[in-house]
């Protein structure tokens, strides 16, 4: 189906380890929120600490950054591309101009989630839904699990639900839908696509377009050839709702700590009802609409917009990772290591001011950290707790024409974009964790540069719950529209508190990260990399740090780290010399470099730390 046999990779022995472990995947930890009744998922550290070996695409951009709001999609602008593109091309380099040069703490030492065993027990906790049947889960079968569908709002309004306010004598909708698509496994080009889509939302006949769709048709479908097999089998897929989700998906709304796992196929079926828009109350996001706080979750805004030729292009390629991700799951002759049959996890994770830190009084130092300018989030940081550098409403311009980093990782795994169906805009003392999502894809570039470049082989492990040993945890940082305005006490809490939140929880495996907020952002890099480096000295956790090519704040943050370990500067005491310095920029017209002023403090000022 795909002519790109190539660059399809195969699995890597798990038991292989190496510190520059350039060819193996993302992992993540499984865990539950800590402030959930259940407070971890119950792991062990076991004996060793040796690193676990696999494989996993190239990085892509984790540099960059979404602008603020939602979807928005201004990475894509001219404005950022000049230092956000710098950063970016030195991420794909190699070799000794690129590499670390002062000693760092060894990444094989750090902590995976492989080195911890699973307790099943603590998994099931009253805010955590899942839809599977357990008791079959536990035979080894995968099978939904029953129970009762609501309309509420509370609950996801399911395509083959009707609504109590319908009237008695209209068709109904989940009629139409599967008439329109049961016509889609006899005829599938692009027109039939829009034509069945069109059928059961024709109030949006004059505002949805279709130009990308098109553009794929003519410009990409070639090299796959695939819309005539996959989209019969998505059409199908997507018809198979009522008897793959047997009972309400609750939405996860603001100040709550819910969980909500489903079977890969499960996930898939409802991607393909997405894909096909067939999703009720879900096309106005307008303000004061019923979904406005959420994300955009039927897939029209990635089949039209403005007729730009480097847009539609993006979004094409976009529709090639998506078509893959299709393809692969309803494949009958996967690899079975590779094969979607397991389950996944999305929690949101909502932390009271009341259990937030009290940064001033923390007394922890800072933990272990590994410093790499050439490495990264999704390959060096195998099996640790891998950050999205995220959009308030997560997925950020998925779904559009945004790909930076958050996008670019939801395009490699699908599974991911399922999260925007349920869950509520960010606030500043939350975060969403995903365990266990699949990788699918290969890709290269970011923004006007990204391209899909072939299929990837999953064979990650997975834990007894059968979810894949990765997890992702999706952190917003401000958007700074004037930079200065970073260096303020009030926004410097805020990211510490957010980043805290976000690297909460069980198993303390390490954290895999880098220029949290420093592309459309504006966040400073040397800030950010601290408040992150104290976020989880608190939570107890090591940092493996990715610069993408820039080795020269990758020896600043190590030279500064060894500062202030050896010193046994606090978290405390360096929140206060990060006030001292955000004084010291407000009053001065040309401020002095933070990493200077707090090598500064410390040597004039020791006995007062």
């Amino acid at each position: 189906m795909f002519n790109n046999s190539d660059q399809v990779k195969a699995c890597l022995d798990h038991s292989n380890s190496s510190e520059n472990s350039s060819d193996r995947p993302s992992k993540g930890a499984s865990n539950i929120n800590q402030h959930s009744p259940s407070d971890s998922m119950g792991n062990k550290p076991a004996a060793s600490a040796a690193e676990t070996g696999q494989k996993k695409p190239p990085a892509s951009a984790e540099n960059a950054e979404k602008s603020g709001g939602r979807d928005r999609e201004t990475a894509n602008s001219s404005s950022q591309s000049s230092s956000e593109g710098d950063l970016m091309q030195a991420s794909h380099t190699s070799g000794s101009e690129s590499r670390t040069t002062l000693p760092t703490f060894p990444i094989r030492n750090l902590q995976r989630l492989e080195n911890y065993t699973m307790n099943s027990s603590t998994l099931l906790w009253k805010g955590h839904t899942v839809l599977v049947d357990m008791n079959w889960l536990k035979q080894g079968v995968i099978a939904p699990r029953q129970g009762q569908h609501v309309w509420d709002a509370h609950h996801v309004k399911l395509p083959h639900m009707q609504s109590p306010h319908a009237p008695r004598s209209s068709q109904p909708r989940w009629k139409a839908i599967q008439q329109a698509l049961r016509k889609l496994t006899a005829s599938s080009s692009i027109g039939d696509i829009q034509t069945a889509i069109m059928s059961y939302n024709s109030s949006n006949r004059d505002k949805w377009t279709f130009d990308a769709l098109y553009y794929y048709g003519r410009n990409l479908h070639e090299n796959d050839n695939n819309l005539h097999l996959v989209i019969p089998k998505m059409a199908k897929l997507a018809t198979e709702l009522p008897s793959l989700i047997m009972q309400s998906i609750p939405l996860l709304r603001h100040n709550q700590n819910q969980a909500i796992t489903l079977s890969q196929q499960q996930i898939s079926c409802l991607l393909a009802n997405a894909f096909f828009c067939t999703f009720p109350h879900r096309n106005d996001t307008s303000p004061g609409s019923e979904y406005a706080n959420y994300p955009t979750i039927n897939f029209s805004s990635l089949f039209g917009g403005p007729n730009d030729q480097s847009k539609l292009s993006v979004k094409a390629e976009k529709l090639r990772a998506i078509f893959h991700y299709f393809n692969s799951v309803t494949s009958e002759e996967k690899d079975p290591a590779s094969k979607a049959d397991g389950l996944v996890t999305f929690e949101r994770v909502s932390v009271p001011a009341s259990e937030l830190p009290k940064w001033k009084s923390e007394k922890k130092l800072l933990k272990n950290l590994h410093i790499s300018a050439d490495g990264s989030i999704e390959k060096e940081g195998t099996g640790m707790l891998q950050v999205d550098f995220a959009s308030k409403f997560i997925g950020g311009g998925v779904l559009k024409s945004g790909l930076v980093q958050e996008e670019i990782l939801f395009l490699m795994s699908p599974e991911l974009i399922l999260a925007r169906l349920f869950t509520e805009k960010l606030d500043d003392h939350e975060c969403v964790r995903i365990t266990g999502p699949q990788m699918y894809s290969l890709t290269s570039g970011y923004s006007r540069t990204f391209s899909w470049t072939g299929p990837y082989m999953d064979c990650t492990k997975r834990d007894m719950w059968k979810r894949r040993y990765r997890q992702i945890v999706a952190i917003d940082a401000l958007d700074f529209k004037n930079p200065r305005e970073q260096y303020s006490r009030e926004n410097i809490t805020r990211e510490l508190n957010k980043a805290f939140v976000g690297f909460s929880g069980q198993p303390k495996t390490a954290i895999a990260t880098g220029n949290w907020g420093c592309g459309a952002f504006r966040g400073d890099p040397k800030l950010k990399a601290l408040l992150q480096l104290m976020a989880a000295a608190v939570v107890d956790r090591d940092v493996a740090y990715f610069t993408f090519g820039n080795t020269h704040l990758a020896n600043e943050l190590q030279r500064m780290h060894d500062i202030l370990t050896q010193r046994k500067v606090t978290v405390g005491n360096l929140y206060e010399l990060l006030k001292d310095y955000c004084k010291h920029y407000e009053h001065t017209h040309t401020p002095t470099d933070l990493y200077r002023f707090i090598r500064d403090k410390i040597g004039h000022n020791s006995s007062s730390l």
